[in-house]
């Protein structure tokens, strides 16, 4: 198969000939010039920038997909071990921030359950309350009863 210009690998793959040129600032994605001084891309970068959009969807950066991409290359000098910490140390990162989600959505909770969500004045707004009270943290108030506003 020929060599093909950014736009053509661009359109093949589905990205934006803006992402090839970044992909290859990044390192990711290496051309070679014609004698035209046109950038040339071997057809072997569909595979890779097809490997970048799936490494992508399942959360990881351009860095570790960078790292994950040099062990794919020369994969006969690295081992699984090294594959693997990476999409576990990414694994860790994504738990923890399920976990401050979690703890954010349990706040809003709270909050939520302790406001009567009624027209009248948010005067005594309990969300406006709990929120300007700089005497206790919501985690503080997550163990107190619901109140009527």
């Amino acid at each position: 198969m020929r060599t093909l210009k950014r736009g053509e690998l661009a359109k093949k793959v589905g990205v934006s000939p803006e992402t090839i040129r970044y992909y290859e600032q990044q390192g990711l994605l290496q051309a070679n010039r014609d004698d035209n001084g046109y950038r040339r891309f071997d057809p072997i970068c569909i595979d890779r920038l097809k490997f970048i959009q799936r490494a992508q969807r399942v959360g990881l950066s351009l860095k570790e997909i960078g790292e994950l991409l040099a062990l794919e290359i020369a994969r006969g000098e690295h081992t699984c071990e090294e594959v693997k910490a990476i999409t576990q140390a990414k694994q860790q990162e994504i738990q923890q921030k399920i976990d401050e989600l979690q703890h954010m959505y349990n706040a809003l909770t709270v909050l939520n359950n302790r406001c009567c969500g009624g027209s009248h004045s948010a005067e005594h707004c309990t969300i406006l309350t709990a929120l300007a009270d700089t005497e206790s943290s919501l985690e503080e108030r997550s163990h107190e009863h619901h109140s009527t506003h």
